[in-house]
């Protein structure tokens, strides 16, 4: 008989494990799909464009309100030669 026993415990455990099988695919059939609001790459050309404007306001706030100049010559390429020539002392 106990073998008997552990056979219908086996099918029981058997039809279990479909049942709970069938449950998981349910669950991922009905899962939601993840629309996105705003897509990869354009995300990626948000933040190159933030870390231009960043480093454009960095510039012409330590060049025009820390450094005494004006804000517009942060623009010039002289401007640039004399700060790079002022870091290379050479």
């Amino acid at each position: 008989m106990s073998l008997n026993n552990n056979n219908q415990e086996a099918a029981n455990t058997r039809e279990q494990l479909k049942k709970e099988r069938k449950i998981k695919t349910e669950k991922i059939r009905n899962r939601r799909i993840r629309v996105r609001l705003i897509p990869i790459w354009l995300r990626i050309i948000i933040v190159a464009f933030l870390i231009c404007i960043s480093g454009i306001a960095g510039a012409a706030f330590g060049y025009g309100a820390m450094g005494g100049g004006n804000v517009k010559e942060i623009f010039n390429k002289s401007t640039w030669t004399h700060i790079i020539d002022l870091v290379d002392k050479d």
